[in-house]
């Protein structure tokens, strides 16, 4: 194991690379097409920072709560906490702070009453999954994938933005098929006998289904936002729909690369596969050029 400074020791625990679940924060203000408009660039940005705040000073409870766990498991006794090198009483000390900063962050946007109780139902959720609904099959995988939803609303509600409800449909079945799939996949890598106890109280067949179902809504979920021409949907702009409607192919080919690699057991944290996937960056990409000709084209 690497020797790491205190500081190179705590950046670690609060694993920066995870910020980048924050860019879900982006979507509901780009799919509106005011992303670049001065007030909601800003508070969307403001509303990035206090999660890649909060979610580091939660990074680093939940360290602290399976610092015995960690120690055990093949992988996770180099996280910083596990390993010795950063203290519990600094861990702890960071995290109250990263939470403060997180809530006082908002206090620079127009009416943040929204994005706290977005940011407030986040931090509830995520220190019930800590210290309680971990261990509870079906619920730890809503509780997780509410991490991914709620990241995705605070963009709509940082800066007042209609959502739709095909918006919300994809959005929560798609965070559900990542957390799913990523089950599915330490099943088949790990066996129930890992670290993550409550993978005994699942089957493969059982992830399999679940992991069905939740691709079947949300490519069914995308199509009918892509080819809704009311206010509510992405063909909303008459003059730009035909880049729109493609962009549901890259999705639906996001989600078979994805179950293939479920199926092979290669599965990843949704974090790894935007950083080290070059399929998915690739599918991302014409995803996002599609989108952008389309809502602002």
């Amino acid at each position: 194991m690497k020797e790491r400074g205190p500081l190179r020791a705590l950046a670690s625990a609060m694993r920066p690379r995870q910020w980048v679940k924050n860019g879900l924060i982006v979507v509901a203000p780009a799919a509106a097409g005011t992303l670049f408009h001065h007030d909601v660039a800003r508070q969307t940005a403001v509303a990035f920072l206090a999660f890649c705040s909060v979610a580091s000073g939660l990074y680093l409870l939940n360290d602290l709560r399976d610092v015995e766990a960690d120690r055990e498991h093949p992988t996770k006794r180099y996280r910083a906490i596990a390993s010795g090198q950063l203290s519990a009483a600094v861990a702890t000390s960071t995290a109250v702070v990263l939470l403060l900063v997180g809530f006082l962050l908002p206090l620079a946007i127009s009416r943040p009453q929204n994005l706290y109780l977005v940011l407030g139902l986040y931090v509830v959720i995520s220190l019930s999954y800590i210290f309680w609904l971990k261990t509870l099959a079906i619920i730890e995988l809503g509780a997780v994938a509410s991490g991914y939803f709620l990241r995705a609303y605070a963009g709509a509600a940082s800066s007042h933005i209609f959502v739709s409800t095909w918006f919300l449909v994809v959005i929560s079945f798609g965070a559900l098929f990542l957390v799913v799939g990523k089950r599915d996949s330490e099943l088949k890598a790990v066996g129930a006998g890992g670290t993550r106890k409550v993978l005994a109280e699942y089957t493969s067949n059982f992830l399999d289904s679940a992991l069905t179902l939740c691709a079947t809504v949300v490519v069914t979920g995308y199509c009918l936002w892509a080819f809704d021409t009311s206010n509510a949907g992405l063909s909303s702009n008459h003059d730009a729909v035909l880049p729109i409607r493609l962009s549901v192919v890259p999705v639906v080919f996001a989600v078979l690369f994805i179950l293939r690699y479920v199926e092979a057991g290669q599965g990843a944290a949704p974090e790894d596969l935007v950083i080290q996937n070059r399929t998915v960056q690739v599918l991302m990409v014409v995803w996002a050029t599609l989108m952008v000709f389309g809502v602002y084209g």
